[in-house]
């Protein structure tokens, strides 16, 4: 299949209002949706911004400092400082019932499955090269 100029002009026209590729390679005809795409890549047309939207980062957490006599069951149990030193203190900012953690400490403390596993491939990987 050629690009005529014709097809190029179309294409551009189509990707410029948004239509999705495999829209594109319908109205053309005989284009697949891979074709649409290189060419549009080729061409330089600005891409698509991703539909996966990450959800915001939590605002860092501003510790309250609670001992641990004052601690309830809804606040945060995020400890901060040393726990052998006088000032040891727990975060005591309010948290969901059933949560150990306020909602910054909890972003901070869980992780998701897959990046903490790769994590651990790629420290496994690093102590394999090292004992070579």
């Amino acid at each position: 299949m050629a690009w005529t100029d014709e097809k190029v002009e179309t294409l551009t026209q189509l990707w410029q209002s948004g239509k999705s590729a495999s829209e594109i390679s319908a109205i053309l005809g005989d284009v697949t949706r891979n074709a649409v795409i290189g060419k549009a890549h080729r061409l330089g047309l600005a891409s698509r911004p991703s539909p996966i939207k990450r959800q915001p980062k939590a605002a860092p957490v501003e510790p309250i400092g609670v001992k641990l006599i004052d601690l309830t069951e809804r606040m945060c149990k995020w400890p901060i400082g040393d726990p052998a030193t006088p000032g040891f203190r727990f975060c005591g900012k309010p948290s969901e019932t059933g949560q150990s953690y306020c909602e910054g400490h909890m972003s901070m403390a869980y992780q998701a499955p897959s990046s903490k596993r790769d994590r651990d491939r790629e420290r496994q990987r690093a102590q394999r090269a090292a004992n070579f």
